[in-house]
């Protein structure tokens, strides 16, 4: 077996590559309701994830029956979510998200899209630029 990586910088990129692999994706789920959400746990860290009931996917987590990661930081606290028509637009997010700063997700739960841009900066161009 060969794997591959593949970078997805933008929502475009993880829409289009998940337009490819569709045919692997059962018709009845592009029809479910989607969440993205954020959870912050007890040790400060931020979980990303995604699901197509947000209510019983949080008490998972809370019942340490969830993520890894949040099982052994409980407990977790609901800082923002999104709605989304389909499941597999809500994971799309939830992979973009993934790949962010902390400052960044922060931002986006404090509602402040205006610094998304500032934020979405990688480090070695700041670097670059004070050369």
């Amino acid at each position: 077996m060969v794997l591959t990586a593949i970078i997805l910088n933008t929502v475009q990129d993880i829409e289009l590559f998940f337009r490819k692999i569709i045919i692997f994706i059962p018709e009845k789920t592009l029809t479910m309701k989607g969440f993205l959400y954020i959870l912050l746990c007890s040790d400060g860290s931020y979980y990303t994830g995604s699901t197509n009931n947000l209510e019983c996917r949080l008490a998972q987590h809370q019942s340490g029956k969830g993520a890894n990661h949040t099982k052994k930081r409980l407990p977790v606290r609901l800082v923002y979510y999104e709605e989304y028509d389909r499941i597999d637009l809500a994971f799309c997010r939830e992979k973009q998200i993934q790949g962010w700063s902390r400052r960044k997700k922060e931002a986006l739960i404090k509602g402040m899209p205006e610094l998304l841009p500032e934020l979405a900066i990688a480090y070695r161009d700041l670097r670059e630029s004070d050369a």
